[in-house]
């Protein structure tokens, strides 16, 4: 009787604890929704809900509906690059172990960013196609190096290894960036703008050029879910369980690799949103990445949306690039991780 009597309460916390994340998820899309109104409505220049519900409809026949006109591709863009982002810090962080890894921290975004510049200083790169595919290799070379690196002596690619790793190819890579600049002024002043990292210059011909790289990578991040919750079991036992841990590994580094070389080609470098999404978010769902990549893209397109909209209001009538936002938001949080984790294996 007594065992019968405790099964119901147990059950029912069970079919409880069930709904939660779900709920969660329902959550976290009403506030994206929510967030993207309030980008489309916040700016430079105040508009009217006529003003906005016009240009929503496609007319562009006052200054107010020309402004929302402009914040429309900004919204789309600003929700895109932060969803990819915060899955790119997710997965990186799941195939290195390394609870400091980060498109910016690892130095991928700043391959990304030389592969761009040298296309523009060295090779006349003009065709918008070249830049993603230009930011992409860029991204994939600098993960591959940091990766060896990391990897070099005893006990193989540890947390602590890797974030040095990246930490230092970050700093050599930004060097050279400076570098290859510095003799063009013709493309100085452009390229300065763009390394900070924003989505004020956001078109839709630029969403389109990037979205099916980014499609690739929500896909091919989602399929890797599973296998990085064998791989957070450790390499020998998720090999002993059947999974291969080169390829899974392979996989999930390909689908952060495209997200964070297409968002970097058309946003420039944003950095910290892929460290600071993922850990809330474990504090939300845990550790099972068929819940935390979905969480991560839809918190990373959340934090991304509301660091525009306080750019666009800290700094009126002016505007602070949204790279600027999430650097002052993820660099006490950096400190905190590192004070709070010391640098061990997630």
């Amino acid at each position: 009787m007594t065992a019968a009597v405790t099964a119901l309460p147990q059950g029912s916390a069970s079919d409880r604890n069930s709904l939660v994340k779900p709920a969660g998820l329902v959550m976290l899309v009403v506030l994206l929704v929510a967030l993207c109104f309030l980008s489309v409505a916040v700016g430079t220049r105040d508009v009217s809900w006529a003003e906005i519900a016009a240009a929503l409809q496609g007319q562009v026949s006052s200054i107010g509906e020309a402004a929302v006109a402009m914040r429309i591709p900004r919204t789309l863009l600003a929700a895109l690059a932060g969803g990819a982002l915060g899955l790119t810090g997710a997965l990186m962080q799941g195939v290195t172990r390394n609870p400091l890894a980060d498109p910016g921290i690892l130095g991928v975004n700043m391959g990304a960013s030389l592969a761009v510049v040298i296309g523009l200083a060295w090779f006349g790169m003009s065709m918008a196609a070249a830049y993603v595919w230009t930011a992409i290799l860029g991204a994939g070379a600098a993960a591959v190096f940091v990766y060896i690196i990391g990897s070099l002596g005893r006990d193989g690619a540890t947390p602590l290894k890797l974030a040095l790793a990246g930490a230092a190819t970050s700093v050599a890579l930004s060097s050279f960036t400076v570098a290859v600049v510095l003799p063009r002024n013709d493309i100085a002043g452009g390229v300065r703008s763009w390394q900070i990292g924003g989505v004020g210059g956001a078109t839709f011909d630029t969403i389109q050029l990037v979205l099916p790289f980014l499609l690739l990578g929500f896909l091919i991040s989602l399929i890797s879910a599973r296998k990085l919750n064998m791989l957070a079991l450790g390499d020998d036992l998720a090999a002993g369980l059947g999974e291969k841990v080169a390829l899974a590994r392979a996989t999930a580094g390909v689908g952060a690799i495209l997200l964070c070389g297409a968002t970097t080609a058309a946003c420039g470098p944003i950095g910290f949103v892929g460290l600071v999404v993922p850990h809330l978010c474990r504090l939300m769902v845990g550790v099972d990445h068929r819940w935390l990549l979905p969480f991560s893209a839809l918190s990373g397109a959340s934090l991304l949306l509301l660091a525009d909209v306080l750019g666009r209001v800290i700094a009126r009538p002016s505007e602070l690039a949204v790279g600027v936002i999430t650097a002052f938001i993820g660099a006490p949080f950096f400190i905190w991780i590192v004070r709070r984790q010391r640098v061990r294996e997630l």
